[in-house]
């Protein structure tokens, strides 16, 4: 079987703004076809490597590549094959929809012919035909994120820049992006992805790198980070507290670790493999045994729980 080649490599990084240490020696490998999540709370260093990787800056230290090409030394040359979306929509918004588009595309210096058959096409895309004719000031944040998201798409990138694309976004906007950069994908778009999210992560990436004051301080699949912080939890409160010791009996089975329990609250918490098929087997034994449930809930590891982890601080913003 052919290896997959990687597309974008970053050895050794180190990026100092003054006294502040953007990047700290940072490595990082994202193989042609995938997404790559780099998960991290702000102030981590997520912006400034993507930054480097797309020539907006020069690293201080160490090297990277994009599609073959060094991000110092051949700058245009991957300019010529990546899009980048940021985290603040970079379209005008004294311009129309096609307009921002028509005017991205100008900025690549493609043909007028193929600018407005590609613009007609993202529009519709990203359901924005209706739209496109009206001033980005009476866009919503969710469309003016879709526009932004399709003009960097105007030249047909081959790899593609999301910095915290989703930041700000309603539930159902985000949904919506996630979408499309699940397309895009199933297309062969090579995807680095920057989140505050790990369910975003979660839900988009093959494979995570977390990084804490731009070092790397975990990498895997999103199952190996749950792993590394206890994985899911099933929460459970009884009607009855009389009943607990039999209930932690009946649910040992189920559980991958300790099990521990709150007898002033009638509540048990137990760590779980499967996700909702291991809450529907605590269910169904419970209910099976008479043993009446007040409440019960499915507690998957959040970003918080995977910094607590691995660096024993919370991912609150940081300066």
């Amino acid at each position: 079987m052919t290896p997959v080649s990687a597309v974008i490599e970053a050895r050794g990084l180190v990026k100092k703004f003054g006294d502040v240490v953007a990047l700290d020696g940072l490595d990082l490998t994202v193989h042609e076809g995938s997404v790559l999540g780099l998960l991290g709370p702000n102030g981590a260093g997520k912006t400034t490597a993507v930054r480097i990787l797309t020539t907006l800056l020069k690293p201080d230290v160490g090297s990277a590549t994009v599609a073959g090409f060094d991000v110092v030394k051949q700058a245009n040359k991957v300019r010529g094959v990546i899009g980048l979306t940021g985290q603040y929509a970079a379209v005008d918004e004294y311009l129309t929809g096609r307009e921002n588009l028509r005017m991205f595309g100008d900025l690549y210096h493609l043909k007028q012919s193929y600018v407005r058959e590609r613009s007609e096409e993202l529009l519709a895309r990203f359901d924005l035909t209706e739209a496109a004719d009206r001033s980005l000031r009476t866009y919503s944040g969710g469309m003016r994120r879709r526009l932004d998201l399709a003009a960097s798409l105007i030249g047909r990138p081959s790899i593609l820049f999301l910095d915290e694309p989703t930041t700000g976004l309603d539930p159902r906007s985000r949904i919506g992006l996630w979408e499309v950069i699940t397309d895009l994908v199933a297309e062969g778009t090579t995807v680095l992805l920057t989140t505050q999210y790990l369910e975003e992560a979660d839900q988009l990436a093959e494979e995570i790198v977390v990084i804490d004051h731009g070092r790397v301080i975990a990498q895997g699949t999103s199952d190996t980070l749950k792993d590394e912080v206890g994985g899911d939890r099933v929460e459970i409160v009884l009607v009855d507290a009389t009943q607990l010791t039999s209930a932690v009996e009946l649910l040992t089975p189920v559980a991958t670790g300790d099990i521990t329990t709150e007898p002033e609250d009638s509540r048990i918490s137990l760590p779980v493999t499967g996700g909702s098929s291991s809450l529907i087997d605590v269910i169904r034994r419970l209910d099976a045994n008479k043993v009446e449930i007040a409440d019960v809930a499915l507690r998957r590891p959040t970003l918080d729980d995977v910094f607590l982890t691995l660096t024993g601080h919370a991912a609150e913003d940081e300066s």
